[in-house]
């Protein structure tokens, strides 16, 4: 990964719809080796995909909720069925699987708290294999997916 390389995701962070003819622009490029480059970053995987950030109140998602989980016994079979159940929890918008006492810091969102009360009792408390769930509610978001720092 080269300086041009990181020219060009430093500009996809800020504008992922910008037009190709642009980014080679502000990257000192012409439209082919940017394309090119484009291509290349995709194909090898350090550009995940494209999407729209949303703003989670104007979408109804007014609740936001930090879930630590600690499971019972940790091995490969309990980690993969954890990871598996997550992730068919869309109201999970991040999951990490942590070093320390806790195991996993899950990233929730709801409607409100009766939603997220509901969600807490019928799936999070259900995962296989946790010992102890322990919650803590989002009082302000103060950075949210901010673009990786690409210095050289």
């Amino acid at each position: 990964m080269d300086d041009f390389d990181r020219k060009i995701l430093a500009q996809l962070q800020a504008d992922g719809r910008i037009s190709l003819t642009v980014l080679a622009e502000r990257v000192g490029l012409s439209l082919s080796p940017c394309h090119r480059r484009v291509r290349a970053l995709e194909h090898a995987g350090v550009i995940q995909g494209y999407r729209a950030h949303l703003d989670p109140s104007r979408v109804g998602l007014d609740f936001a909720a930090i879930v630590f989980v600690t499971l019972r016994e940790v091995n490969r079979e309990a980690v993969e069925a954890l990871e598996e159940a997550i992730a068919a929890i869309d109201e999970v918008v991040q999951a990490q699987r942590l070093f320390g006492d806790t195991d996993y810091m899950l990233h929730v969102v709801a409607r409100d708290l009766p939603a997220f009360q509901q969600l807490y009792d019928s799936r999070l408390s259900a995962l296989p294999s946790i010992l102890r769930l322990n919650s803590t509610l989002v009082m302000k978001t103060v950075v949210q997916s901010r673009p990786l720092p690409l210095a050289g």
